[in-house]
């Protein structure tokens, strides 16, 4: 069997083909022209656990949607979204390079959680699994975080770093997942695709 993978992320499709699983992918529309039903603006009050859990079905739901009305075959719908939370607060994607090294300053020195929600869409039928992790970085200095935002690595990551890449050299220690902070929790995806019947190897 085959799925549809609703996201852009080469992370998500790399994570993907590790584990064995046929996809194509949905793309949504980005910009100002991005659908309005995957908006990633945070409610007024919301928890950064129930955001992640809306914005991962949202896509879910809208990647659907779209198969239907481009008369695809019918196929289950996976999407993810990951978000970090610091202090409370929900930290996503930087805006651009002054907002990347303003991120990085926050989180240097200190433990902030990564949540990952990965949903699945199929006939009607909705799952859906949070995986949670805890990143502590090292302090960064003022120039290990200028070499990094001009390398354009943060620029499209929650958090503002990718730890499979350069800013692998920030995190002291990491409790949970590391494909979860990367953007798609393996084992947990596995396990929400063997309900569908996937057998993921």
């Amino acid at each position: 069997m085959r799925l549809y993978l609703a996201s852009r992320s080469p992370r998500r499709r790399e994570l993907l083909n590790q584990i064995g699983i046929d996809f194509d992918t949905v793309v949504f529309r980005d910009g100002t022209r991005a659908d309005s039903e995957t908006d990633e603006t945070p409610q007024p009050g919301e928890s950064p656990v129930a955001y992640v859990e809306r914005v991962a079905r949202a896509k879910a739901i809208h990647g659907l949607k779209i198969v239907e009305e481009r008369k695809l075959p019918m196929r289950p719908v996976l999407s993810a979204d990951t978000t970090l939370e610091f202090n409370g607060s929900i930290i996503g994607k930087p805006v651009d390079r002054a907002d990347a090294a303003a991120i990085l300053r926050r989180l240097s020195g200190h433990t902030h959680r990564v949540l990952t929600g990965v949903a699945i869409n199929h006939m009607g039928h909705s799952e859906y699994v949070l995986s949670t992790s805890e990143v502590t970085f090292r302090e960064i200095d003022d120039e290990e975080i200028r070499h990094y935002v001009m390398s354009g690595e943060p620029m499209d990551k929650a958090g503002a770093y990718g730890i499979q890449g350069r800013a692998g050299l920030f995190v002291k220690h990491l409790s949970g997942s590391f494909t979860g902070v990367m953007g798609l929790p393996v084992c947990e995806t596995g396990d929400l695709l063997k309900k569908l019947g996937f057998r993921p190897l």
